[in-house]
């Protein structure tokens, strides 16, 4: 990966990731919590968002890996369930928003990509076709990776919602041990969600 791609793709990524805890933010404001907002996180100013390790080291250190892969997170934006009046769906609401934000992304930049060829040809429409696949395949990325249900992934706190109350040792054993559970699927099943983020890719980009 040349510098200037790598540049690129770290924009897109630190935009999506912060777009990503906004809406976690916004949704939670919208439910009555207003701690993100105090907190100065309900902005696109990415400077309040940036994690030290997973919005700067971590790209740096798959770049110089030369993996061709770049992905990372932002700062997870403060939410207080205590807030919520119906704490359970309403968290599922605001877990489930950060991913549905990165496949709203994905899907307005699919229709760049789609419509472009219609208004403009030749190397820098190919250029801009080529950006948009950037933009949508790291917003598909971040959407589906993010809706894995395992602690602390988005996907674990909407399935903690769906959970009856009976069901709490599985809640506790999530909340317990879900580090563990995500570095081994981080190390086994990232195959698991491939098929899907091809899918998605082929449905958005029609390619």
């Amino acid at each position: 990966m040349d510098s200037a791609l790598f540049v690129f793709k770290l924009i897109v990524l630190v935009f999506s990731v912060v777009v990503h805890e906004i809406s976690h933010g916004f949704v939670a404001q919208r439910l009555g919590d207003p701690t993100a907002q105090r907190a100065g996180r309900l902005t696109l100013n990415p400077i309040p968002h940036i994690d030290l390790f997973g919005s700067v080291i971590l790209p740096l250190i798959m770049y110089f890996s030369n993996t061709g892969v770049l992905f990372g997170w932002a700062k997870p934006v403060p939410v207080d369930p205590r807030y919520f009046k119906h704490r359970d769906r309403d968290m599922a609401y605001v877990s489930a928003a950060g991913p549905l934000s990165n496949l709203t992304l994905a899907a307005v930049f699919a229709v760049f990509f789609r419509a472009l060829p219609y208004f403009s040809t030749g190397a820098t429409a190919l250029a801009l076709q080529n950006f948009f696949i950037i933009i949508v395949m790291t917003n598909i990325q971040l959407a589906i990776f993010n809706l894995v249900p395992i602690p602390p992934l988005d996907g674990s706190g909407v399935l903690l919602a769906l959970l009856p109350r009976a069901a709490n040792g599985i809640r506790e054993m999530l909340e317990r041990y879900g580090i563990f559970f995500l570095l081994a699927f981080l190390f086994l099943g990232m195959s698991i969600i491939a098929p899907v983020i091809e899918f998605l890719a082929r449905l958005f980009l029609g390619v």
